[in-house]
């Protein structure tokens, strides 16, 4: 094997750890979209149970 062979297949293994690379960004970045998405659908929902608490026609038993 020479040189040039060695150097082919170098550049195609480092380009397919780059495209390993590329895909685990993008799946990353999918779960953190899902995660910030989950986050603020629950401050969402705590902020309007809070709003309900603090209703002045509420009745405090």
């Amino acid at each position: 094997m020479d040189q040039q062979d060695e150097a082919q297949r170098n550049s195609e293994k480092v380009l397919m750890a780059l495209d390993q690379i590329s895909q685990t960004i993008d799946v990353m970045s999918s779960v953190v979209t899902r995660l910030r998405k989950y986050v603020q659908q629950q401050s969402t929902a705590k902020q309007g149970e809070l709003q309900a608490e603090m209703r002045p026609d509420r009745v405090l038993h």
